[in-house]
């Protein structure tokens, strides 16, 4: 029986195709998110828990995400003498299968709980531009499915990336630029594009901290540049990989200080470097960390399983963890003294990893095993 329970979580992954360092990036990112979105069960029993402040998840996610496929990119771009639009196509059906099926299905998920009121979000908020990845990719939102405002900002980045990418290699081919300068000035576009916008609205709107988040760091068009960070490190290992390797250590401890530095700084809401500078940096910061985590090829086997294992289910814990399950333990089973708000927290994570592996298992693992059959049939 035990045997049987273990054989159903058990992923079997390929440790040896795998970087140990980038898994554990990605497993912080998700453990500090799935941390601050349960937080809120612990203050309950007054505990003021966590102790310690934690970099920014959703910031390591951007930019790691935006190293690993920015190196997808460069392979691509390197690898074809011209990308066509089959090319792109091809890229943006492989990332497609990666993340649309498991964000539709737990979108019907939240559409079907706030429904039968098993949680309480505003309905109004919804509208078909979840769909599509528009309910914020100029305006603000909130209040229903929430955490997919950051995954808007990466599909968008992910669609519109290689079209420029596209389009400065036609003018970049007429007038003989290099292709290593081709994807830098595509990179530099999404570094520059998402500044001027937040440099134009820093003067629009007064707000506080909380409309500080959704009017200007939770909108597609003002957050691109974090992803473009991402790419920008997959740059630098490719065409200065001596650079990349030497500077790691020291990056790595610039990566952290400023980190910390931004997090205990105090920043005003309302004073234009906040709104236009703080969000970058706090992405600089974790661009930094990035050449010291990918050199981490290896670790301990159970430190190896556990971190692969929460880096695998990343993906799925980042869509349940709040509406799913955070905010069903809210709106049904409020903790009632210090006692029963550690059991939630404990119950709340059980549940988060639990699900999770089970929806990374026996659906989003399924479908990319199909992506991989529908690549070797093109």
């Amino acid at each position: 029986m035990i045997n049987q329970i273990t054989k159903l979580f058990q992923l079997n992954p390929d440790y040896e195709k795998r970087v140990f360092g980038l898994d554990l990036m990605r497993a912080l990112a998700i453990l500090f998110v799935v941390m601050g979105h349960g937080g809120w069960i612990l203050n309950k029993a007054n505990t003021d828990f966590p102790w310690i402040r934690f970099i920014d998840g959703v910031e390591l996610f951007f930019v790691l995400s935006g190293f690993l496929i920015g190196g997808i990119l460069i392979k691509i771009f390197q690898n074809t003498e011209s990308p066509t639009i089959r090319t792109i196509w091809n890229f943006w059906i492989r990332r497609w299968f990666r993340t649309l099926p498991n964000y539709y299905l737990v979108l019907i998920l939240n559409i079907l709980f706030v429904s039968y009121g098993i949680i309480n979000e505003d309905f109004s908020q919804f509208n078909w531009k979840f769909f599509l990845f528009l309910q914020n990719f100029s305006q603000p939102f909130y209040g229903f499915f929430w955490e997919s405002w950051s995954l808007s900002i990466e599909e968008w980045f992910y669609l519109l990336f290689p079209i420029i990418l596209g389009c400065f290699y036609l003018l970049g081919k007429a007038l003989k630029i290099s292709k290593k300068s081709i994807f830098l000035y595509s990179i530099s576009l999404f570094l520059l594009i998402p500044l001027l916008l937040r440099v134009f609205v820093a003067s629009k709107f007064e707000v506080d901290q909380f409309w500080l988040g959704v009017k200007i760091y939770k909108v597609v068009i003002y957050r691109l540049d974090g992803i473009a960070l991402g790419l920008l490190a997959a740059f630098i290992k490719h065409w200065y990989p001596k650079f990349w390797v030497k500077s790691r250590n020291l990056s790595f401890v610039l990566g952290v200080v400023l980190s910390y530095a931004i997090l205990y700084f105090s920043w005003l809401p309302n004073d234009f470097s906040t709104k236009v500078f703080k969000i970058i940096l706090g992405s600089i910061g974790c661009f930094l960390l990035l050449p010291k985590f990918d050199s981490m090829k290896s670790a301990p086997p159970l430190i190896t399983k556990v971190i692969t294992h929460i880096s695998l289910i990343s993906y799925s814990m980042y869509l349940i963890n709040l509406a799913l399950v955070s905010e069903v333990i809210r709106d049904n089973f409020p903790p009632h003294g210090p006692k029963s708000a550690w059991a939630l927290y404990l119950l709340y994570w059980g549940i988060v990893i639990i699900v999770s592996t089970l929806l990374f298992k026996y659906f989003e693992k399924p479908i990319m095993d199909f992506r991989e059959r529908f690549k070797s049939k093109q």
